[in-house]
């Protein structure tokens, strides 16, 4: 996969002045947490590399302390999962008059929440896998019957695939909804679409090159995704020029309606007729060496600083404060 040169990044004196003092907020009490300090420590070496003052904050417990007496300007969200990509931190920091990096509060809350994204993708007519939601075990042969085999279960409001399992029976769904009812009491169930994967980037409202994924394992999970040495990406993705567009289009739409700014990614599956079918919108997604949006920029010719000040230098617009 060969991708780009790109030669240092050095954020102009003007902007760094602007930033002011920046806090990575990272890590979390998630089930996220080891992802995200390795994702705000990548962040914060490429901040500090562009020329940035910043600091990393390892934010864990009430979240209100971390505006009581804040000795920063604006704060760079690189925290995963609950507390910190559904809403609650940016409600605070919004609260609070702090500018932050990314969606704001209804789109946060909306994307962390799989099901009820899943609504809206419906609503708006645009293509996701048929679901149910699962409230208990009782309702799993009705589900395998309105619904068809295979299918995959996961806990509605987590991230990095972490709960999600891929099942053929009844018997199958209510061991899968039992683990995933664990971590959330929204259990989400979607039809399985047999096919590649792709992910697309999302960059201040435009769509960075579609990445395909292939990995070894069952589907593309919490190993293949941070762990594993052996997962393939793809980037050109594989699809024709024009389905590349589609895709890119598709993922930019989806991406609007959840109401998602500055920057994210969309997760899409294709089926054997060439459709594609919405998954997920990532509001934070990971930025560690395994991640997939500063794989897409360097393939855009952006290099990660640079991609990490640009997602900055849009809280310079006041539109969070």
């Amino acid at each position: 996969m060969q991708q780009p040169r790109i030669n240092a990044y050095q954020a102009d004196p003007e902007t760094v002045r602007a930033l002011g003092r920046v806090a990575v907020f990272m890590g979390g009490d998630s089930a996220e947490r080891e992802v995200s300090l390795k994702s705000g420590e990548a962040v914060l070496a490429a901040l500090v590399s562009a020329g940035v003052d910043a600091f990393a904050l390892d934010v864990q417990g009430d979240l209100l302390k971390t505006v009581e007496n804040p000795e920063f300007d604006r704060v760079f969200i690189a925290l995963h999962g609950r507390g910190g990509e559904d809403g609650t931190l940016q409600a605070i920091l919004s609260q609070a008059g702090i500018p932050y990096t990314g969606s704001e509060v209804m789109a946060s809350a909306l994307a962390m929440d799989k099901l009820r994204t899943k609504y809206v993708f419906a609503g708006c007519g645009l293509p996701t896998p048929k679901f149910r939601a699962m409230s208990a075990a009782s309702e799993a042969e009705q589900i395998i019957t309105d619904l068809r085999p295979p299918l995959s279960v996961k806990p509605s409001r987590e991230g990095s695939s972490i709960g999600i399992r891929k099942v053929t029976t009844a018997a199958e769904l209510v061991d899968a909804y039992e683990a995933a009812a664990v971590l959330d009491n929204l259990v989400l169930v979607e039809e399985w679409i047999e096919g590649p994967e792709f992910t697309v980037s999302l960059l201040q409202d435009s769509a960075l090159p579609a990445i395909g994924l292939s990995t070894d394992h069952e589907f593309y999970d919490y190993d293949a995704k941070y762990l594993a040495d052996d997962t393939r990406y793809q980037i050109p993705c594989g699809l024709a020029p024009r389905d590349e567009v589609r895709l890119q289009r598709l993922s930019l739409e989806a991406f609007r309606v959840v109401g998602c700014r500055t920057w994210g990614r969309v997760d899409i599956m294709q089926d054997s007729k060439g459709e594609f079918w919405l998954l997920e919108v990532n509001t934070v997604p990971g930025m560690t060496d395994h991640s997939l949006v500063p794989m897409a920029a360097r393939a855009a010719g952006i290099s990660f600083e640079e991609l990490v000040v640009r997602i900055l230098q849009d809280t310079l617009e006041g539109v969070h404060a």
